[in-house]
């Protein structure tokens, strides 16, 4: 792998949306000390979660995302609605919002 190459994967990180959310302007919110990029476009949003996951907070993270989501945008997320990408405990989620 070339150095340039390197360099802009590092840089990309994991915080960069899907493509759907790429307009979308970043809202960075804390929920109960973990941290979320909220990606919001339209009636729905992108929420990442930031920090590591320990195995004691799974249980609490759709809550925490959801919470985030509202924190971002100030709408109200449509209960049932979060939806995680890339399996149950991903980092990633869709939300549903009410505006």
């Amino acid at each position: 792998m070339t150095a340039p190459l390197a360099l802009m994967l590092a840089l990309s990180g994991c915080t960069t949306p899907s493509p759907g959310f790429l307009v979308a302007a970043r809202q960075d919110v804390t929920v109960d000390g973990m941290r979320f990029a909220v990606y919001p476009r339209g009636t729905e949003a992108q929420v990442i979660r930031l920090d590591r996951l320990r195995r004691a907070d799974r249980g609490r993270m759709p809550d925490l995302m959801m919470r985030a989501a509202a924190q971002a945008t100030g709408c109200r997320p449509i209960d049932n609605s979060l939806t995680p990408q890339g399996g149950p405990h991903s980092a990633v989620a869709l939300v549903d919002l009410r505006c």
